[in-house]
Order: C-alpha cells, then sequence, then structure tokens
C-alpha cells in the first residue's frame, strides 16, 4: 500500500509538470479511482483530468471532471480551484456561473497561484462575474507581476501607459513593460517599441493633440487608429469612454492588417464588452486572422 501511494504521489509530481495532460494509462485508472475514492487530492485531479481529457480509456466526460475537481478543490487544491474557476467560466461540465468562476479564482489566488490572479485582476477589470474594480485589478496583477508572471507585468505597463484607473506614469510602464519583454512577451514588445517610435520626451504628446489622430486615423494610419480605440474603450487620453466608437475603430485597424487590433477583436468577441455580446464565430474568425497574420 506504501508503494502504491508512492507512485501514486510520483505520477501526479510527473503530471503536473507535463501540465496534467495523458498522464494515466487505462491501468492506472483503477488504482487512481480507489485512492481517489478514499479522498487522495492527488488522485482527484488526475480523475478529474483523465474524464476532461479522455484518458486512460476513459470517455470524455466534463461533469465527472468537474465534480473530482471540486472534491480536491474543497480539500484545498489551488490548482483544482483554478481548473473549477475556469470550468465554470467555460460553462464546461457544468452550468456557466461566472460569479461562481470568480469565486474559486479567489480562493486559487490568495493561494499564491500566478496564473488565476492575473485572471482575476482581468474579472475585476471587465467586470466579469464581479463588479468593475479598477483598483483591484491592479491589486491582483501588481501580485503576480512581482512574483514574475511576464502577462501580468505586461498588463500593468498598459495600466500606467493608458492611466487606467490610475495617474499616467510613463516611467512605471516603460519599467514593467520591460521586465515582461526580458520573458519575451510579445505585446509588451510591441508597446516598446511603440513607444520608442513615438517618443515619451514630448510630456503632452497625444494626449492634446486629439484632431490630428482622428485625421490620421481617418487618413489610414492603422497605428493611430488602434490607439483611438484603446482610449475609447477605457475612456482615457481626452476622450469620454464609447465602446461602439472603440469596436469600431478596433474593426478597422483590423480590417487593415493591425495584428493586435485583430487580438483585441477575438477577445471583446469571446468575452462580450459593455452591450457588446459574445459571438463566438467572430471571436475565432479575428484569432485565425490575428495567427495568420504573425506568419
Amino acid at each position: 500500500m506504501k508503494q502504491h501511494l508512492a507512485w501514486l504521489s510520483m505520477l501526479f509530481a510527473l503530471a503536473f509538470a507535463a501540465d496534467l495532460s495523458h498522464a494515466a494509462s487505462a491501468d492506472d485508472i483503477t488504482l487512481i479511482a480507489k485512492a481517489a475514492e478514499r479522498g487522495s487530492v492527488s488522485s482527484q485531479i488526475l480523475l478529474a483530468v483523465a474524464y476532461l481529457n479522455g484518458d486512460g480509456g476513459l470517455a470524455k466526460d466534463p461533469a465527472l471532471a468537474a465534480h473530482w475537481f471540486e472534491q480536491a478543490a474543497i480539500q484545498g487544491n489551488g490548482y483544482a480551484e483554478e481548473k473549477l474557476g475556469d470550468l465554470y467560466e467555460q460553462g464546461l461540465g457544468v452550468e456557466k456561473n461566472l460569479k461562481l468562476a470568480f469565486d474559486w479564482r479567489v480562493k486559487a489566488a490568495k493561494r499564491g497561484n500566478l496564473q488565476v490572479q492575473v485572471k482575476l485582476g482581468k474579472m475585476y477589470q471587465e467586470g466579469v462575474g464581479v463588479d468593475k474594480d479598477d483598483g483591484k485589478a491592479l491589486y491582483w496583477f501588481q501580485r503576480a507581476a512581482t512574483e514574475g508572471n511576464a502577462e501580468a507585468q505586461s498588463l500593468l505597463g498598459k495600466i500606467y501607459h493608458y492611466g487606467i484607473g490610475v495617474e499616467p506614469d510613463r516611467s512605471a510602464a516603460r519599467s514593467w513593460f520591460e521586465k515582461a519583454a526580458q520573458q519575451g512577451d510579445e505585446s509588451a514588445i510591441y508597446f516598446i517599441q511603440m513607444i520608442e517610435s513615438i517618443g515619451y520626451q514630448i510630456k503632452e504628446g497625444w494626449y492634446n493633440r486629439l484632431p490630428e489622430l482622428h485625421k490620421l486615423a481617418n487618413d489610414g494610419d492603422l497605428e493611430v487608429q488602434y490607439q483611438l480605440a484603446q482610449r475609447y474603450e477605457h475612456g482615457v487620453g481626452g476622450v469620454k469612454k464609447d465602446v461602439a466608437v472603440a469596436l469600431d475603430w478596433y474593426t478597422r485597424a483590423a480590417s487593415g492588417g493591425h495584428r493586435m487590433a485583430m487580438q483585441t477583436l477575438s477577445h471583446i468577441y469571446a468575452s462580450g464588452l459593455d452591450g457588446i455580446p459574445p459571438n463566438p464565430a467572430a471571436a475565432k474568425a479575428w484569432a485565425d486572422r490575428a495567427k495568420a497574420a504573425t506568419h
């Protein structure tokens, strides 16, 4: 029995290192299931992943995957809490419930799960599953960024660059972008290139020249179209928030070949945004175009 437990522990560690994919064979499932029934957290997670992926001879069963993830999550496992939050967000194996997705992510984020801290920050930033709160979004992004998460660092760069819920701070923006770029974050690399091309030496820069920006955008400058879309989405840089106008500029920039605008549209249509309902087909179409634009 002790050998079996040691084997399960080793299997769990190897599976976790491999992102828990294809961790168990058909011969393993019986032993894992028995241990899961007895309350073994690692076995509950392995069994959940097997049902989620259809491993070990099991048919895919998201409902049973959700059941076993919840058994492990109830015992305080951060990975299970993260996966359960994802399932509630997707409506996979459970009825879609963004509030429960938020609740489970809070638990995982407080345990130090950096990926979940970023997801939680985005929920606060976008008002998904919880009331929109830029201050709390900033808090969770900062926690993850301080621990080295590149996506959080890039998101912080954007927050300070545009002044979303904070005073614009170009020095802080540049610092966070550089940290993320050093880890290969494409968005951060793009922003650093943009900053260098625009130059931060002119303090008032873009903010006091909106008529000129609109003219450039109307004349077909894709980068300016994208920048205007960002400003209208967040209500920063001297304009009032107007999601419809933001969507128009994003679409014009993306249609002209601006990859970041394509990615933004894909995200907007995947999640919905302030009156813009989700549109999975449009989300996939823009994601495919963005992917093609990288080649």
